[in-house]
């Protein structure tokens, strides 16, 4: 053999002992992110949990109602983890968690998730459906992948949220250098000779920021609320000399037209605003000054549908329902809607108290009495108890969840930003192959939705599922056949990793009999077991 065989035989073992110590974690649990005490002990975050805290409590109170037991470690792990990077905890991050002291772990864990970058991207994707849809948009001018990218960089740097909402909403410049301004491109279409649509970002604006349904009244006087189709006309206009031009998005495209529909004769329309006039400035481009009118601190609607949506990612469902529709929360008679009025108003306050700060805001909502409750009681729940979160709401995942679960269940390392290039890639390409088949719940994704036949399917005989639990390397049922002591911890083992608990006396009995049968190689019985898991109804709510 050569010098260079012997070279290149170095190369390639240096390479696959490398990528084994990336793929594969360290048996000894290390803590490798730390929190700040100090925070959740500050005036300032214990009197915003508070508030909130009492909120819920005089309302069960007046009701008689005695909420759900504290969840535990494990239960809040999961549920912080699937509301805020849409997976659920890895084997090697259970094992970190439990290396802590109790009164530790939920703040670590929060706090850890905080700092990940998949919480960004996670948030960035979410949040990017209500900006700018799920399609891909006009070739050439909109890169919806550079945006999300972008708003997961602010997300990850804990920008103020209404600088981010200026930036999208006032943005100048190319899509590609400014990405921002793929919000505005988004809408550009070839038959208007790909001109920013007007009316399109006037819908998007007010659904995202507002949580009002301004386009309602596009074609007429909105039916149910005191909006007037005048009302988004003038809303549209401050798009109206939005254009595109080879310095890319700028506003030099003159004044706002539209067509009577009656008269067939064009009219010109003047911005403004549906209410409080007085908030908007009176200096700056239009998209400008209704920009810093959307995000003004005492424009009550930006900063309630922003409490709305990030709690609807927390507990799977909105305070308010439509997400982007407040309007119904106008009614003071309907008992429906008291306490998420309440709540809201609550959160909202503090919310642009605290500089727009969506972790701060997180933090509150997380450490809040309603998020840390169980979702299971010893009684039928009662209507009550469920419309007043005196027990955490059972939710089915979202399809990215589903998929981003399984991949992290099927691996003992955690995939995160930090993870070999190669497991990314093969993450990536998965996910995307697994959301074709399974489905996507596209732009409106909190509406409620029973799972399918096909999805079923999909998690029983689909291909990622038998290639993330058959023996493997680097397959985490394989692993675990290789490495645990006894069936026991074989079991208890495969639990945490899928359903991040372990099984109870009778699960565990019954499983440990199932791995006795020695018919089969233990490989199988392994796959098996976590075939099981992996299609339980338990692993595919959030609960």
């Amino acid at each position: 053999m050569g010098i260079r065989d012997i070279v290149f035989l170095g190369i390639v073992v240096n390479g696959i002992v490398m990528l084994g110590i990336n793929l594969v974690p360290s048996s000894k649990p290390t803590v490798r992110t730390h929190y700040e005490n100090s925070l959740y002990q500050s005036d300032v975050h214990l009197a915003s949990v508070k508030t909130i805290d009492a909120t819920f409590q005089e309302h069960w109170k007046s009701l008689n109602i005695t909420p759900a037991e504290p969840a535990s470690d494990l239960q809040l792990a999961r549920r912080i983890s699937l509301a805020l990077m849409g997976t659920t905890p890895s084997l090697e991050e259970i094992r970190q968690l439990e290396a802590l002291p109790e009164d530790q772990r939920l703040l670590w864990w929060l706090d850890h998730v905080l700092e990940d970058r998949r919480h960004a991207d996670y948030f960035a994707e979410r949040f990017a459906r209500a900006y700018v849809g799920t399609e891909d948009g006009p070739f050439l001018l909109f890169r919806r992948r550079r945006f999300v990218t972008w708003l997961g960089d602010e997300f990850h740097e804990n920008r103020p949220y209404d600088t981010i909402v200026r930036k999208v909403i006032s943005e100048n410049g190319i899509w590609t250098d400014k990405p921002a301004t793929n919000f505005i491109t988004a809408t550009c279409q070839p038959e208007m000779g790909n001109k920013p649509d007007p009316v399109r970002l006037a819908s998007r604006v007010t659904r995202a920021f507002l949580g009002i349904r301004l386009d309602c009244a596009q074609c007429h006087d909105h039916p149910f609320a005191h909006w007037k189709q005048t009302d988004f006309e003038g809303f549209s206009a401050f798009f109206g000399p939005t254009q595109l031009s080879f310095t890319g998005v700028n506003d030099n495209g003159g004044q706002y037209e539209i067509e009577d529909p009656f008269t067939l004769k064009k009219k010109t329309v003047q911005p403004h605003v549906p209410y409080a006039k007085e908030l908007l400035p009176n200096h700056g481009t239009g998209r400008e000054k209704l920009a810093a009118w959307v995000t003004h601190p005492k424009n009550p609607n930006f900063a309630r549908v922003t409490v709305n949506r990030v709690w609807a990612l927390l507990f799977g469902r909105p305070l308010m329902n439509p997400v982007d529709n407040l309007e119904p929360s106008s009614n003071p008679e309907d008992a429906r809607y008291a306490l998420p009025n309440k709540v809201l108003a609550v959160l909202a306050e503090d919310f642009v108290k605290h500089n727009y700060d969506l972790k701060h805001l997180i933090r509150v909502m997380v450490s809040s009495v309603a998020f840390q409750r169980s979702s299971s009681t010893d009684h039928e729940a009662t209507d009550a108890e469920l419309q007043s979160l005196a027990i955490f709401p059972m939710v089915r995942l979202r399809s990215e969840q589903v998929v981003g679960s399984m991949l992290q269940s099927a691996s003992i390392a955690t995939i995160d930003a930090d993870s070999h290039i190669l497991a990314r890639l093969m993450k990536f390409g998965q996910t995307n192959d697994f959301l074709k088949q399974y489905g996507d719940t596209g732009d409106d994704e909190f509406d409620d939705h029973g799972g399918t036949i096909p999805q079923r399917l999909v998690m029983m005989n689909g291909n990622l599922i038998h290639e993330r639990i058959k023996e493997g390397p680097f397959n985490a049922s394989a692993r675990i056949s290789q490495m645990a002591k006894n069936d026991a911890h074989a079991i208890e083992t495969a639990y945490l990793a899928t359903l991040t608990r372990r099984p109870t006396s009778e699960e565990l009995a019954h499983f440990t009999e199932f791995l006795a049968d020695r018919t089969l190689p233990r490989g199988q019985r392994l796959e098996d077991l976590y075939w099981a898991l992996l299609n339980s109804t338990e692993f595919s709510w959030n609960h």
